[in-house]
């Protein structure tokens, strides 16, 4: 039976098609008062004013939902870490006091630490604890995560993760898009010798992961002290080879070319870009690969600078925005207060920050053609808050304002 939507103050559609949003096309949000929606089989059949969606030939039979508040397509979140076994509370406190991060590694913790736990946890574990957090994101109106591995970084341990997030998607409604990240950094066992693990993560790992259908991306980390840029693009055209799309970390600490590498490599995006210049953009215009940027993680390390966000619109590039919801920079799941960190610390316009939240997430994960727009045809993603103006979602932090969150058509009881 078809599903409508109705009472909806505020929709925002973001109509315009399956491509990412730059320039002034991100101010463009499809805004439309008094709407509604039609949903049928999971997909939209009507979105816009209610008096024209009335008229639907499905209108008549369809189960009426008056939900009210503000509609707009789910959340795409396209960079998580959502797989880890432990908090990092140890290196919270240690940084709260001062420690540096050598200290902090010093002492044990750091990514090795969430090596260490990952490699221990039992693979049901896994799968519940993912699940308990797939929760968290569904209620805060995500509809999609991309979910990297990267914690493992050997054979056995890297399948567990990704066989986790495969297993767990068949248990929530929250989408799930696996990716590969085992150059995240060098494991403990190969005593900082880049070279030779990346080759055990491409000539080991890699054909593994692609063998059991367990990616759909591969991610590397460019930076001093991890990957170089020669390594970035051995790894990512390895992934290319191997059927893999391909995403990379990219100017997070300082610019270390990684950006001119993963556009080469032809990278679906580059997510972090805190030092990009504008060599990087010109290379990224070319490419037509999208920028995610990640300013939960600058939040919480304290870090003053945020990327250039208007110097990377302002060359038509289009941006994304994401959690990076990991245990060791961004504990945070909820992309109402990314939303908000957009705004007040790199001024993007609330109407730039929900378009990166969105059409253009999808888009970075390559799900445009059926993610982020409120359109006919598209999956009936749907996230609808209590609130009477869409630019509340980025004024409030705090808490959450999620009604409720409508996935593949699937219409929850009212909260």
């Amino acid at each position: 039976m078809a599903i409508l939507l109705t009472g909806i103050k505020q929709l925002l559609t973001f109509k315009g098609g399956s491509l990412p949003r730059s320039g002034a096309a991100m101010h463009e949000i499809g805004l439309v008062k008094n709407g509604a929606v039609m949903i049928s089989g999971g997909q939209i059949c009507a979105a816009g004013p209610e008096k024209d969606v009335m008229r639907h030939p499905m209108a008549k039979k369809a189960e009426s939902r008056r939900v009210g508040g503000v509609a707009m397509p789910a959340f795409v979140d396209s960079h998580t870490h959502a797989v880890f076994a432990e908090p990092r509370l140890k290196d919270f406190s240690m940084r709260l006091t001062g420690a540096s991060y050598k200290e902090i590694k010093a002492a044990g913790g750091g990514i090795v630490s969430s090596i260490a736990s990952i490699r221990k946890q039992e693979p049901c574990a896994m799968v519940e604890q993912l699940l308990e957090r797939a929760h968290k994101f569904l209620d805060c109106g995500t509809g999609t995560i991309e979910v990297k591995s990267g914690y493992g970084l050997n054979l056995v341990s890297e399948l567990k993760m990704l066989r986790a997030i495969k297993a767990a998607a068949l248990k929530t409604p929250l989408e799930m898009v696996p990716t590969l990240l085992a150059a995240h950094s060098v494991p403990p066992e190969f005593k900082d010798d880049a070279e030779r693990y990346l080759s055990y993560a491409i000539e080991k790992i890699m054909p593994a992961v692609v063998k059991e259908k367990l990616a759909v991306f591969a991610d590397i980390f460019c930076e001093k002290g991890y990957f170089n840029p020669a390594q970035t693009m051995r790894y990512l055209d390895a992934a290319r080879r191997f059927g893999l799309g391909s995403k990379a970390h990219t100017e997070q600490l300082s610019n270390s070319g990684g950006t001119l590498a993963a556009a080469r490599s032809g990278a679906v995006s580059v997510d972090h870009a805190d030092f990009i210049n504008a060599r990087d953009l010109k290379a990224l215009k070319a490419s037509g690969t999208i920028v995610t940027l990640l300013p939960a993680s600058n939040h919480y390390l304290g870090i003053a600078k945020y990327p250039p966000v208007k110097t990377i619109m302002s060359a038509g590039i289009p941006v994304a925005l994401a959690t990076d919801f990991n245990p060791g920079t961004a504990p945070c799941w909820n992309m109402q207060f990314v939303l908000s960190l957009a705004c007040l610390r790199m001024k993007m316009t609330p109407e730039e920050a929900l378009t990166a939240a969105t059409i253009n997430g999808a888009c970075a994960l390559g799900l445009g053609g059926r993610l982020g727009t409120l359109e006919a045809g598209k999956q009936a993603d749907i996230a609808v808050f209590d609130v009477g103006d869409y630019r509340e979602l980025c004024y409030y932090f705090g808490d959450r304002l999620n009604r409720m969150t409508i996935k593949k058509g699937r219409v929850p009881r009212l909260k």
